[in-house]
């Protein structure tokens, strides 16, 4: 007589057939723990991990040289709140990763702003904020100070012109440099990386000796314009009226 085969253990040799061969199977229905492991498992690639995390959690640099610093600074605020972006400013070049150049960049700046940029970690990236930034702006025709382009300086990344740009730009700015990040692979990095800049070249100037020395009080038009008022008497100092007039002071052992 043969066995009576209860339904636990027919259920239990349905899911070991279901389990074991999913080939055997995927005819009737899809494999339960393929199902399961689709639901809970992610496949992607390590470059594309990494450019996830790093495009969620851009650091800027709390650094800025004029008045585009104050739209950036607005950004801090409660109004924009771009900590949602997952930006942080930083007031360590060492823990930050992007750097908004907001403002003119003078020459007498410039040491400091490579030295900045130089001290961030890779990976890096650079905003160029605002037309003094970007071409010198106002000051491009007649500063003789002023840097034409932080570009001669440091690689940038993203230009955002304007005078000055508002939050809102610098939000669209940032959506596009988050673009860039998700695209970026780890073999190809060294191969877009920036290898010469406009400040390793040794400039060609040379020291001069100033116009303006003075030497033309010597001259005898000069002298002579200057003769008539060279004997006039030098009027006396008036004491003001406000001062109190000093009184002679008595001395009882003099006397």
């Amino acid at each position: 007589m043969p066995e009576s085969t209860s339904p636990s253990i027919s259920a239990v040799r349905d899911l070991r057939a279901a389990s074991c061969g999913p080939v055997a199977g995927a005819a009737e229905s899809a494999p339960a723990v393929t199902s399961d492991l689709s639901e809970n498992v992610i496949l992607t690639s390590l470059d594309d991990l990494h450019n996830w995390a790093r495009l969620s959690s851009l650091w800027p640099l709390l650094y800025g040289t004029a008045c585009c610093f104050i739209e950036f600074a607005a950004l801090i605020g409660s109004r924009f709140d771009f900590d949602r972006f997952g930006l942080v400013p930083r007031s360590s070049p060492r823990q930050a990763d992007l750097l908004i150049v907001a403002g003119t960049v003078t020459m007498k700046m410039a040491p400091a702003l490579v030295r900045l940029y130089e001290q961030m970690p890779e990976p890096k990236y650079v905003i160029a904020m605002g037309a003094c930034t970007i071409t010198g702006g106002m000051f491009s025709a007649d500063s003789t100070t002023a840097v034409r382009g932080v570009d001669k300086l440091i690689p940038v990344d993203l230009y955002l012109p304007g005078c000055p740009p508002r939050p809102e730009a610098i939000f669209d700015a940032v959506i596009k440099l988050r673009k860039k990040v998700s695209n970026e692979s780890v073999s190809d990095r060294r191969q877009l990386e920036q290898t010469h800049r406009y400040c390793t070249v040794k400039h060609a100037m040379k020291p001069v000796e100033p116009i303006v020395t003075g030497a033309y009080l010597q001259a005898e038009t000069q002298i002579a314009a200057l003769q008539p008022g060279a004997g006039l008497p030098m009027p006396a100092l008036s004491t003001p009226a406000s001062a109190p007039a000093e009184s002679p002071s008595t001395d009882s052992s003099a006397s």
